[in-house]
């Protein structure tokens, strides 16, 4: 019985980085196109930019609600320190998420200038306070943070906003607007296209700058990362993945082959949140003080059998419906961008 509770762990410990993943990839290029926003000058090029992400965006923050539900559910002790003691930084992404939402609905409403400038501003700034909270976030966890003895969260501000983990939110800035950039390029064309072809490559030269150095701070100063991969050496092609993946983007953005540039990069996305699954787990929430015993695990914080095993059903009848779903909403407004009387 206690091997199907550890099975049923680590399986719902599986799902969650899948669902984390899923919005990385999905939401992440919509976060680059909004960082990306305000570097075009002209409107017309700035309402096919949010008109790329118009029928997808607010599907794809599905992701993260659903990644938060299953958290609340299948480890309701981690839910509940990372909701506690993130608050600050949760308030912020929650009001970030509102006012990109804002923004968007709200910039073709009038036709003045300073109108759509602010919400253009607003939509930016929402976008990259988006992305550099969740980089945050991920660096605490791979770091730790300070736990008591009743999993509570005994740290300040000011301890999450350490420089490691403000190096991974930068790599997390970098990582989506990278994304975002070759998905702008793959669904525009002729002058925006062309403009964004120059973007594209400091982009990707910032992303490659920001993971060479932190990897190499992770290596150094984060030991505790690579420990399952010593221990099963098999996981190290995940990495060798991640590496061919990120060499592959440029040479195909150089051959014109936008798509799979593109498809390189969700690679990319896949193998960076797996090498931080295998090196955090059984750890769910790190506890940088002490942890050996005071540590989240998958096993020591989740939900009854009982319960796991009604969300493995769910799971196993939810996943397939909703990889329906994103795939049919993006085959059918696969192809570029054109703008219209229905047009944000």
């Amino acid at each position: 019985m206690n091997n199907i509770l550890v099975d049923l762990e680590a399986l719902w410990f599986v799902v969650i980085v899948i669902l984390m993943a899923g919005y990385a990839i999905l939401d992440g290029f919509d976060l680059g196109v909004g960082m990306l926003h305000l570097f075009s000058k002209k409107d017309e090029e700035r309402r096919v930019m949010l008109n790329s992400i118009g029928p997808v965006w607010d599907g794809n923050e599905v992701w993260l609600v659903t990644a938060g539900g299953a958290l609340f559910a299948g480890f309701p002790h981690v839910y509940a320190t990372l909701c506690s003691g993130f608050y600050e930084p949760l308030m912020l992404l929650l009001s970030s998420l509102i006012f990109r939402a804002v923004a968007i609905e709200f910039r073709s409403k009038q036709p003045m200038a300073w109108w759509r400038w602010t919400w253009d501003v607003l939509f930016s700034l929402a976008s990259l306070l988006i992305a550099l909270s969740l980089g945050i976030a991920i660096g605490n966890m791979i770091r730790g943070i300070p736990l008591g003895p009743h999993k509570e969260f005994t740290g300040d501000l000011f301890d999450l906003l350490d420089p490691y983990s403000l190096l991974i939110g930068v790599m997390a800035v970098a990582l989506f607007s990278m994304h975002g950039a070759i998905y702008i390029l793959m669904k525009t064309e002729g002058e925006l296209h062309d403009k964004l072809r120059e973007w594209v490559n400091p982009s990707i030269i910032f992303f490659i700058m920001c993971y060479a150095v932190a990897t190499m701070t992770t290596l150094i100063y984060m030991p505790h990362m690579t420990e399952t991969i010593k221990e099963r050496p098999q996981f190290f092609i995940v990495g060798l993945i991640n590496m061919f993946a990120i060499a592959n983007i440029p040479r195909e953005i150089q051959r014109g082959r936008d798509g799979m540039a593109f498809a390189s990069s969700c690679v990319n996305i896949l193998c960076l949140m797996s090498l931080y699954a295998i090196g955090t787990f059984p750890n769910i929430v790190r506890a940088s003080n002490d942890p050996a015993n005071l540590s989240l695990t998958i096993f020591n914080s989740s939900s009854s059998q009982l319960t796991l095993e009604i969300l493995m059903l769910m799971a196993i009848i939810g996943i397939p419906i909703v990889l329906t779903y994103t795939v049919s909403v993006y085959w059918i407004f696969h192809g570029k961008v054109r703008l219209d009387s229905t047009s944000y």
